[in-house]
């Protein structure tokens, strides 16, 4: 049975100390705590971690999370064995996030290897960027869970890449066809998916979150409603005039000058 930890991330974590952790060597096994640190390791060899009755097999590309106080039991199969880890607190005590002990991080492994070397290089010159780059970790981490939490919860990754294209480009011309390019997927199953996660068409998913952008940027700024309009990729003023009353209800002055209410 899996077992999970909660995380209160809504601050950034105090870094401690993180860097390349080379075992094995003394032995096969190791046993050992840290009081009052949190401990995050991202493996590169074959393993077993215990803690707390549990037995979590250790892979290439997995990664796991301990809570502080928690005494661990490492078991190698390999005299030298390396890992990268990071001992940090975690200074919140807000919302907190459920993520399993020990996940694969999967094709997320080689992001998630850079940016704790990253933390690494930090850490020496820079303890607020080393901390921040440990966020980033850390958020991504839940990034894994939700994406394999429930098969009836997960997102597809044709849709998610789907989604992060149209959201780095809602300023360019998009086309169903080029963003099913960017996903990997025929335009057809693109459309499926989006059919059957959101209820909107790929076309009426792109005009809704131009439209969400664009009342942010007609409430929250002062930028000029032709700049707003090209920034949302709807350039010409008369078709963005018609798109903002058909999403937002309202003209884009009205809607600036109301704050969408």
């Amino acid at each position: 049975m899996a077992t999970f930890v909660e995380l209160p991330l809504e601050l950034p974590p105090d870094l401690v100390h993180a860097g390349l952790g080379v075992h094995g060597s003394a032995g096969p096994h190791e046993v050992f705590r840290l009081p009052h640190l949190w401990q995050l390791h991202l493996y590169g060899y074959s393993g077993t971690l215990e803690f707390g009755g549990t037995r979590h097999p250790i892979r290439p590309g997995h990664l796991s999370l301990v809570p502080p106080g928690t005494e661990v039991h490492f078991h190698y199969d390999a005299p030298r064995c390396e890992h990268l880890y990071a001992h940090f607190r975690l200074p919140g005590d807000g919302e907190r996030r459920r993520l399993p002990a020990m996940q694969d991080a999967g094709a997320e492994a080689a992001v998630l290897s850079a940016l704790l070397r990253q933390t690494i290089a930090a850490g020496a010159q820079s303890p607020a960027r080393a901390s921040a780059e440990l966020w980033t970790v850390l958020w991504r981490t839940t990034g894994l869970a939700e994406a394999t939490e429930t098969p009836s919860g997960a997102r597809h990754p044709a849709l998610r890449a789907a989604m992060a294209h149209i959201e780095e480009h809602l300023a360019d011309p998009l086309s169903v066809p080029g963003i099913a390019r960017a996903a990997g997927v025929s335009h057809t199953h693109l459309t499926r998916l989006f059919r059957e996660d959101t209820g909107h068409t790929v076309v009426g998913y792109v005009r809704r979150r131009r439209m969400e952008r664009a009342r942010h940027l007609l409430i929250a700024s002062t930028l000029a409603i032709p700049a707003v309009a090209a920034t949302v990729g709807i350039p010409d003023l008369q078709a963005f005039n018609k798109t903002c009353r058909k999403e937002l209800g309202a003209s884009p002055r009205a809607v600036r000058r109301t704050g969408g209410a």
